[in-house]
């Protein structure tokens, strides 16, 4: 049997550069080797995409393109000829023929719509969300509109634009009238809580709207729930599966950038310490998101558990974490599949 030529791309030119290096560390090492011929295509932090032929470990400590001698590539968008070229130099090329692209890119332009609208283009099979799904659930805003629209609730939210006439003590009266203190502050388009702040007066108001900006040119102000983040992996297009329900049990504020990926004062646990009848609302609830979504291959769908055991949806990441340990491969591995047989199972619904 032939293999496909699965085409891993990684990096990124976004804020969660670093995250996908371990994401895509763990899939190398993973792949089997014996189904796939695996081209990696890394992406700079300055947005150059780059031929890379190394070792799992120089992606993860970030010195994969520290050699200057790697050659730049271009996805082809003429589907007479689906793949990357490999440019050579002296007006010289090398064609490279996908099968499907696995984009472990987290975050903006990768988990945005903006490679999957390439693939799209090219006529090349890929992983995960198309690009109209993946664009709606990286934006915090749309994702609350829809989703409430199918009888999906949501924390009660506000969005707000920056523009030069945006007055911050009439928003911060709109946005207490509304929503009450404390509340959350997040970038409408973003991931790993990055440039999320919790709210208990103007002050802070202030700082968090600033911070979120630097971020995105749009925010969502959410009131603060009352209970705990609980979260589902579904896996699929048509026929989903999903994996077991886990519990973030975190003693900050919220589960934020440093605690994903130290938790110094937070705790994962998977199976979540919830009731069997709970877990399986969660459950529901997460099919339900990521139908109303039009999402498939893969996501992960966040949602909140408040103190009086009502599920409400927080975030969908379509491209969530992949390390060996990350929540997404953990849900799963508890319901008996494999990070191996997760990879293959991506690449077949990719290719369906």
């Amino acid at each position: 049997m032939n293999k496909i030529k699965l085409a891993i791309v990684f990096g990124g030119k976004s804020s969660e550069y670093s995250i996908s290096l371990h994401s895509v560390s763990a899939i190398i090492n993973n792949v089997p080797r014996d189904k796939f011929d695996v081209t990696l295509i890394g992406i700079t932090e300055e947005g150059k995409w780059l031929y890379y032929d190394g070792d799992a470990e120089n992606v993860n400590n970030d010195t994969w393109n520290k050699n200057n001698n790697l050659n730049q590539v271009v996805l082809s968008l003429d589907n007479g000829f689906k793949g990357f070229i490999k440019l050579l130099g002296d007006n010289k090329y090398e064609k490279m023929d996908i099968d499907c692209v696995f984009p472990v890119l987290h975050g903006k332009n990768g988990e945005d719509g903006t490679i999957q609208g390439l693939c799209q283009l090219a006529g090349i099979p890929f992983v995960g969300c198309d690009m109209t799904s993946s664009a709606v659930c990286m934006d915090k805003e749309f994702t609350h509109v829809i989703c409430e629209m199918a009888g999906i609730k949501t924390a009660p939210f506000m969005a707000v634009v920056n523009t030069k006439t945006l007055n911050l003590k009439s928003l911060y009266e709109e946005a207490c009238e509304k929503l009450s203190l404390p509340m959350f502050i997040k970038p409408s388009n973003g991931g790993s809580s990055l440039g999320i702040s919790k709210i208990r007066n103007y002050d802070e108001f202030e700082k968090g709207i600033m911070e979120a900006f630097e971020y995105d040119k749009k925010v969502v102000i959410e009131t603060m729930i009352d209970g705990f983040e609980i979260g589902c992996a579904v896996i699929g297009n048509d026929e989903l599966i999903v994996g077991e329900v886990d519990e973030i049990d975190t003693k900050n504020d919220f589960f934020d950038y440093v605690e994903k990926y130290q938790q110094s004062n937070s705790k994962i646990y998977c199976p979540a310490r919830i009731s069997d009848e709970l877990k399986n609302r969660a459950k529901e609830i997460a099919k339900m998101t990521y139908k109303a979504l039009r999402c498939s291959g893969m996501a992960r769908v966040d949602m909140f558990l408040t103190s009086s055991n009502e599920i409400l949806l927080n975030e969908v990441n379509t491209i969530p974490g992949l390390t060996d340990v990350s929540r997404y491969p953990s849900m799963l591995k508890k319901i008996g599949i494999e990070y191996k047989d997760l990879i293959v199972k991506l690449v077949d619904l990719a290719m369906e």
